[in-house]
């Protein structure tokens, strides 16, 4: 997500960032960052306000004669973006047992998947919920909730045999209370475009129950059209907030800043790629360093926090400094990194200062090595995966056949992994001599390049 508009806002800071900014070339700056808000998608209003604040701070701080006018036009720049997308993270509020939470929205903007990542998420986080089908209207709706609830060891209700809603949500809060569940998903019928009998409906059910949070499921594709539906959405309902879909895709984001400063309601969730993962918690700090290229590491490390076992990541990390690791543990290392999101995102989240499509091109090829090196593996017999030293000419050329890659390509990769086995035996000396509080030369890793 903000692809489009991180890239332009990062190369307007680039610009400034070998020169003395003067009134004419900050006026410049502004006007470029302008247009990258308009080119993403961000409503002119927002846009106008943003400048307009950012002017406002940039006269206030004096920032043609600061030390570091560069530093000084991103900060503000980032305080601004912060701003613009909520300043602080907004959590949800499920104070009562049972809570009801309301999933909002238009058909397509990902609301029954959304509603699947939610449950995932509440339940890693120690509550028990339940997802409610509501969605009568649309064929195989409720199958598709069944089915994901199934899929994710998740608790589900509905009711095949009524299309009234109020029973069906009704009947549901019993068998919550009777099943212990802490809280309820209510997965609200969607439509193509508004209209009053959805609405109607909608109003019914948020006036039969004491709902804690209604969040309005969000295709971050929409572009401007967001801000019209968000709008009718929180005239007719008062919504609390928004979970943002789609965040992977090629979308320019400026929804986003649109939605949260036209209604003032905040983002709280955020959804990437269609497997189904937890939702991920909206931080408008952290989104705008992204935004700016400064990354995000905070995530990233609270990610690998709640996806990676610590104990079998230290077993590998023993196993690789002793130079002990096989195949098999090579493919639990890919399991790991996958853990933390695509390469694209992971990349996102670090700081490396290198363009979008340097970003691209990384992470394409990273995506394509790891699956060819996994394939690689997989046609390899489990005594092979746990014992390289097992593979002979004749095994070679079985693999790369089962494979269908050229011996060539088997022997390449082989030769890597006995590399960086030995990288990893020279670190090894070399993090002992450090525990010992020495650092000679001759203890430096011996690496094979």
């Amino acid at each position: 997500m903000f692809d489009s508009l991180s890239q332009k806002l990062r190369e307007i800071i680039a610009q400034t960032s070998n020169k003395t900014l003067s009134e004419e070339n900050t006026q410049e700056a502004f006007r470029e960052i302008r247009r990258a808000l308009l080119g993403a998608d961000v409503s002119l209003n927002v846009v106008k306000s943003f400048i307009s604040n950012i002017k406002d701070k940039a006269q206030g701080q004096n920032i043609v004669q600061s030390t570091n006018a560069s530093q000084t036009l991103i900060k503000i720049v980032n305080d601004e973006l912060t701003s613009l997308l909520g300043q602080k993270q907004s959590p949800l509020k499920l104070e009562t047992n049972p809570s009801i939470i309301m999933m909002l929205g238009l058909q397509g903007s990902g609301k029954t998947t959304s509603s699947a990542k939610l449950a995932l998420k509440l339940k890693k986080e120690g509550k028990s919920p339940l997802l409610v089908g509501l969605d009568v209207y649309r064929p195989g709706a409720i199958l598709q909730l069944e089915t994901l609830a199934k899929n994710n060891n998740l608790d589900f209700y509905s009711d095949k045999e009524t299309k009234d809603v109020l029973k069906i949500a009704k009947d549901a809060l019993e068998t919550a209370k009777n099943n212990n569940n802490t809280v309820l998903i209510f997965d609200t019928a969607g439509r193509l475009e508004l209209d009053f009998n959805m609405m109607a409906e909608l109003v019914l059910l948020n006036n039969s129950f004491k709902i804690n949070e209604k969040l309005l499921v969000i295709d971050s594709m929409m572009g401007q059209s967001a801000v019209e539906v968000a709008l009718n959405f929180n005239e007719q309902l008062n919504i609390d907030g928004y979970v943002l879909t789609k965040l992977d895709g090629d979308t320019k984001g400026g929804c986003a800043l649109s939605i949260v400063q036209t209604t003032n309601k905040p983002v709280k969730l955020i959804a990437t790629g269609e497997n189904i993962e937890p939702l991920d918690d909206f931080h408008p700090d952290r989104m705008a360093n992204r935004i700016l290229g400064m990354g995000d590491i905070v995530t990233l490390v609270e990610r690998a926090q709640k996806n990676i076992d610590e104990k079998e990541a230290k077993a590998l990390e023993e196993k690789m400094l002793k130079a002990e690791f096989s195949f098999e543990d090579f493919l639990k290392i890919q399991k790991q990194i996958k853990a933390l999101g695509s390469f694209g995102g992971i990349l996102s989240m670090l700081p490396l200062g290198i363009s979008k499509d340097d970003s691209d091109k990384i992470s394409h090829e990273g995506e394509k090595q790891f699956k060819r090196i996994e394939v690689l593996i997989q046609s390899m017999t489990p005594e092979e995966r746990k014992n390289p030293s097992l593979l002979n000419a004749s095994r070679k050329k079985r693999i790369a056949l089962g494979a269908g890659a050229d011996i060539s390509e088997l022997n390449a990769f082989i030769s890597q992994f006995e590399t960086m086995k030995k990288m990893m035996k020279g670190l090894s000396g070399f993090k002992n001599t450090m525990k010992k509080g020495k650092m000679p030369f001759g203890a430096m890793p011996k690496f094979p390049f």
